[in-house]
């Protein structure tokens, strides 16, 4: 008999989004030296080798917002961690996927966003203003996948300093609710404060859907300023 998950999956009439490994093969390498750290090598390739076949099908039942969608990575990236948590049968508990997402990010390989921007600067806030509102401009152009992508709401007169916005829709959290990830998904939205960080920069915020919030909210600010601290 289907769950309750898979017969509302049935009743939807959705494209997946497409499938491509470049995320997985950008992150796994990383990933596979976490997990035999903690598993041993044997255990961690049958994991990995476990995690593609549900990553795959991860992608066939989350909303298609657009293989181009320049969010898209957002989806294909946790996807990743999600299906490597989800594989491990529990070997990996919450805290544990959080500890390997920690590790990760603080990689020198991905410190070298740094270098490209610093959010202490003007002209580091204005790349992240850029890259968001090109994205939401790409999701207007796209209206086919506007349904089930981010909805942006910009509102610089918010805040005296940094770039703010805020989202009601977030794909990753309507897939974590319809397919029971809700436990782990404060574990994805925390790659935002992780990610900020690598850019020089603090993200602020009050709350996010994945803890039962209205929205999602993003206050930039360089994290050196005086709102960071």
């Amino acid at each position: 008999m289907p769950s309750a998950s898979e017969s509302e999956y049935n009743k939807r009439t959705i494209t997946m989004m497409e499938y491509t490994n470049k995320y997985w093969k950008m992150l796994m390498p990383l990933i596979k030296r976490s997990l035999t750290k903690r598993l041993g090598k044997e255990e961690t390739a049958e994991l990995i080798k476990k995690a593609d076949t549900v990553y795959r099908d991860m992608l066939n039942r989350i909303d298609d917002v657009g293989k181009d969608n320049p969010m898209a990575s957002n989806i294909y990236e946790c996807l990743v961690f999600l299906a490597v948590w989800k594989a491990s049968d529990g070997k990996i508990t919450v805290d544990g996927l959080r500890e390997i997402t920690r590790e990760i990010m603080s990689t020198p390989i991905l410190k070298v966003a740094g270098l490209y921007i610093n959010a202490n600067k003007p002209t580091g806030i204005k790349r992240i203003e850029k890259m968001m509102t090109n994205s939401a401009k790409w999701i207007d152009e796209h209206p086919q996948y506007r349904a089930a992508s981010w909805d942006f709401n910009f509102d610089p007169g918010k805040h005296s300093e940094g770039f703010y916005y805020h989202f009601t829709r977030c794909p990753l959290n309507t897939f974590a609710r319809r397919e029971g990830y809700l436990e782990v998904l404060p574990v994805m939205c925390e790659i935002d404060l992780l990610t900020a960080g690598l850019m020089h920069a603090k993200l602020i915020r009050e709350q996010t859907l994945a803890s039962g919030g209205e929205m999602c909210d993003y206050w930039f600010v360089g994290d050196k300023s005086t709102a960071a601290k």
